[in-house]
């Protein structure tokens, strides 16, 4: 099988598992990112994520991550909800809605590896989603899946930004794509809309000041100063995309490990206010709204109310 037809595979395979859209990169070092990952670290922007300070030199290069690495094969997994919440309640992120992300695209990751390997030979990689040191939105803007938007996600022009990114870093030389343009243009509708106005500058996110970070990373006490700013996001925060154009053509997902558990759709304001550890168990089970614990979902409420 030579170079093309090894990319042709890889590509349609990673169609067959679901997968939005497939790009490859070369892997090497990161140049354009890394003056800006530094910038970003050096103005606090991380809060108190310390770990987005540890491995800087594998953030910026793959080769580090993996012996003899030579592509990085970026991925798009769409989670667009057929059927959001209510309006009138308190809201978590959509990317939440249904099972854990990690576990659903690892899954599909180790399976598009072993096709690989069963198909072309003795190939060495390893798959990536989000809870390592790799700028998952660098490679796939790279392997040209989208653009990154004024509001620092990864946009395409036919589906918006509802999706989650992933990679296979392999040892196999394949046929590169090329990076897309921009087309964000004159609209900031991204920046005028943030709350807590995190987005500080286009395409720069504080991300001490993102409503993700303080309903997910922050552990203690929320900062009086952004009582109120709040909206009604319990868990994460979904609003520069919600007001993103592009995201008009979103389209719902087809995996049925993203559908959200029944009674979550129906929860009104006040069961909210009046849940339980068992129901938080219960409906909250294999999600990633697990990650804040049941504690740290009640400490978001109360700050709500």
């Amino acid at each position: 099988m030579n170079q093309s037809a090894r990319t042709a595979f890889v590509k349609s395979e990673a169609k067959r598992l679901g997968f939005l859209s497939c790009g490859i990169s070369k892997a090497g070092f990161l140049e354009e990112e890394a003056p800006r990952l530094e910038a970003w670290l050096q103005n606090g922007m991380h809060g108190e994520m310390s770990y987005m300070e540890n491995h800087f030199d594998k953030r910026l290069d793959p080769t580090k991550l993996v012996d003899s690495a030579k592509s990085v094969i970026s991925l798009l997994l769409n989670y667009y909800p057929a059927e959001i919440q209510k309006s009138d309640t308190y809201k978590i992120s959509k990317y939440a809605y249904g099972q854990d992300y990690h576990f659903v695209i690892k899954d599909k990751l180790k399976e598009l590896l072993f096709s690989i390997q069963n198909e072309i030979g003795d190939v060495y990689g390893r798959a990536f989603v989000d809870s390592a040191p790799v700028l998952d939105k660098a490679w796939a803007a790279k392997g040209g899946l989208g653009w990154i938007g004024k509001n620092a996600n990864l946009l395409t022009q036919k589906t918006g930004s509802f999706y989650f990114i992933a990679e296979l870093i392999v040892d196999l030389e394949l046929d590169y794509d090329h990076a897309v343009t921009d087309h964000c243009g004159t609209c900031t509708a991204c920046l005028d809309a943030c709350p807590t106005e995190a987005i500080v500058a286009p395409y720069v996110v504080d991300g001490s000041k993102c409503i993700s970070y303080f309903t997910i990373e922050l552990k203690g006490n929320l900062p009086e100063d952004m009582r109120g700013k709040f909206g009604d996001w319990a868990f994460g925060c979904d609003v520069c995309q919600d007001v993103c154009p592009w995201n008009r053509f979103s389209k719902p997902h087809n995996e049925p490990l993203f559908d959200p558990h029944p009674e979550l759709l129906q929860m009104t304001r006040k069961d909210w206010e009046e849940i339980t550890e068992d129901t938080f168990r219960k409906v909250f089970k294999n999600s990633a709204v697990k990650r804040t614990k049941f504690d740290g979902l009640t400490r978001n409420i109360d700050f709500l109310k």
